[in-house]
């Protein structure tokens, strides 16, 4: 028998990171979210990514002040859905009757209504990874927004899966199943 027989082959076990853990990293200018237990790095956003994402904080900030019915946020801000996924999603909704979760150093539980910019390194986990969460932990509308390919979808939970409610690829409104009367230009989201 050769000792290489005897060895027992090394395997690296992945860490996986929590909430305290994230809370620990230190100051390096970068954004981390933490999906599953794995630390993600976001790149920041380029100048159209943030253009869309203003045009469409705008209009739900405008229409949320005016019905005085919730809270608009955007990132960066912690939305902590579970000890093992923390993310900062590009526009979020809370409603009035759900307030309770916005804390002074996050929001702790799922808001109502997610919306996220995709960009080249985000896409995956936008698409993917965290739409998967958004519908786990109950989030009952999610958007996602290419600015890029010039599309949104929206989503919502029904039976506590995901229904693809509409895909806007050209001109038209598109209008929030959570947020009653809340509709957005298709033109007035991509505009520059």
């Amino acid at each position: 028998m050769k000792a290489r027989e005897l060895i027992t082959p090394y395997t690296a076990l992945k860490r996986k990171f929590t909430y305290l853990d994230y809370l620990r990293l230190p100051e390096d200018g970068n954004r981390y979210e933490l999906i599953k237990g794995e630390l993600i790095m976001v790149a920041s956003p380029n100048t159209f990514h943030q253009t869309v994402k203003a045009n469409i904080e705008y209009e739900l900030r405008t229409f949320v002040r005016k019905h005085k019915n919730g809270t608009v946020l955007d990132a960066p801000i912690d939305v902590v859905l579970s000890k093992e996924n923390v993310v900062q999603p590009d526009i979020l909704f809370i409603s009035a009757e759900h307030s309770e979760i916005i804390t002074q150093n996050n929001i702790s539980g799922a808001p109502d209504f997610i919306i996220e910019i995709i960009s080249p390194s985000t896409a995956y986990y936008d698409m993917f990874e965290k739409k998967d969460l958004y519908e786990y932990f109950g989030v009952k509308e999610y958007w996602i927004v290419d600015p890029i390919r010039r599309w949104v979808e929206t989503y919502g939970l029904r039976d506590k899966k995901y229904e693809l409610l509409r895909r806007q690829e050209n001109d038209g409104t598109i209008q929030s199943a959570v947020l009653k009367g809340f509709e957005i230009d298709f033109k007035t989201i991509f505009s520059e």
